[in-house]
């Protein structure tokens, strides 16, 4: 269906999506299937072998593109197998400059593995413009940006950035796992390409580990598929089934996760154990005009540290919980509770950890779509 025309609920549940040809099924197949009869040689109804790809794979891709107001979307069987395709496009001696306040995981990825085949890598705090600028030399084929930053929710202006990334010739890259399609569309305000951890919030539900990449350049596009099918790190049909039904609520859950996330942060603001809480929706959040400015809500993710910050006080609240989920991951339907510093980003060396904010009483939190009260109540009696 085209969905040039339509708003945000109608294309989750519609774009680019149609009834399956054979049946009229609404709800796209499962094609679990690894290969495909042809009539004859290069006779085919565009599906050759699974790998390369697959129609309820296809079916998502061109609902994820849809979503994100892209021309193609391209999936993998993890945030992180998404972020390799796109790192492979680039060749040895190339640089990059990311976000110095990153998932820890995109760290590890890019400081153990890809810098061993000549690739720079630069971590700079992007909410200072200056800073980009001054790491840029005729090397700099991408920057990697993540708005609003994992865990301490830093937000970077994905528009100045595209600006300066133009005037260089240089790609742009955005994480929008945390803003989710609903709330942030990095591609219209300049990126070129926007990746997510389908796991979070586009599954919705923690029963899929998933990765995606959309953009609208044809060259580009082109050799992500390349890389896709020469690689292989693609999701399987039951997988992409699962996403798809989860996109198709997508716009109800996060607008909940909204509610309850802004609910949730003024608790913790107002509460006399509590030193600070990261969330961009504070009018004294550092770039809270820029997050006014380029999202439609300030969604469900905020971290939060102690007083005293003590790893034990910490490591006591993350146990006491009782509705909260002491897991890693997030933006499933329930709420979870992480510590950063041992968990999502025990990859990064404590020095640079610090540097960023994920010092020892660091909580984050992703909040579900339960009764509010209730989390608040668990909250309140796991600080006490």
């Amino acid at each position: 269906m085209k969905s040039d025309h339509l708003k945000f609920g109608t294309k989750a549940i519609h774009g680019g999506l149609e009834p399956d040809s054979a049946t009229g099924a609404i709800m796209t197949p499962i094609y679990q299937t690894s290969t495909y009869v042809q009539d004859g040689v290069g006779n085919h109804k565009g599906y050759e072998y699974s790998r390369t790809l697959n129609p309820t794979r296809h079916a998502l891709e061109k609902n994820l593109a849809a979503i994100e107001n892209g021309k193609y979307g391209a999936c993998f069987g993890s945030g992180l197998a998404a972020m390799d395709c796109l790192i492979k496009t680039l060749n040895p001696g190339d640089e990059v400059i990311s976000t110095n306040d990153l998932y820890g995981g995109s760290y590890r990825l890019f400081k153990t593995i890809f810098e061993k085949y000549g690739i720079k890598f630069h971590f700079v705090p992007m909410q200072d413009m200056t800073q980009i600028e001054a790491n840029i030399n005729s090397n700099t084929k991408l920057i990697w940006v993540e708005t609003p930053t994992n865990p301490m929710m830093n937000i970077i202006d994905i528009q100045a950035v595209a600006k300066i990334a133009k005037a260089n010739g240089i790609l742009l890259a955005v994480d929008n796992t945390f803003a989710t399609p609903y709330l942030q569309n990095p591609l219209d305000l300049g990126a070129d390409v926007v990746m997510h951890s389908v796991t979070k919030y586009l599954g919705g539900h923690s029963d899929v580990v998933m990765g995606a990449l959309v953009c609208n350049d044809d060259k580009l596009a082109q050799e992500i598929y390349r890389i896709q099918n020469s690689s292989g790190a693609v999701c399987g049909p039951q997988d992409s089934f699962l996403v798809l039904r989860g996109i198709k609520t997508l716009h109800l859950r996060v607008q909940r996760h909204c509610e309850n996330g802004e609910k949730v942060a003024q608790f913790l603001a107002n509460h006399p154990k509590i030193d600070k809480v990261y969330w961009p929706g504070f009018e004294t959040h550092p770039n809270h005009d820029v997050a006014r400015k380029q999202m439609r809500g300030f969604g469900g993710m905020i971290s939060f540290t102690l007083k005293g910050n003590k790893l034990e006080d910490a490591l006591d609240v993350v146990k006491k919980v009782e509705i909260f989920a002491l897991a890693e991951s997030l933006g499933g339907v329930e709420s979870l509770i992480g510590h950063p510093a041992t968990m999502t980003h025990a990859s990064i060396p404590k020095e640079e950890r610090e540097k960023s904010g994920v010092v020892d009483s660091l909580i984050r939190l992703s909040v579900g779509v339960e009764d509010v009260d209730d989390l608040i109540r668990d909250l309140e009696q796991a600080l006490r």
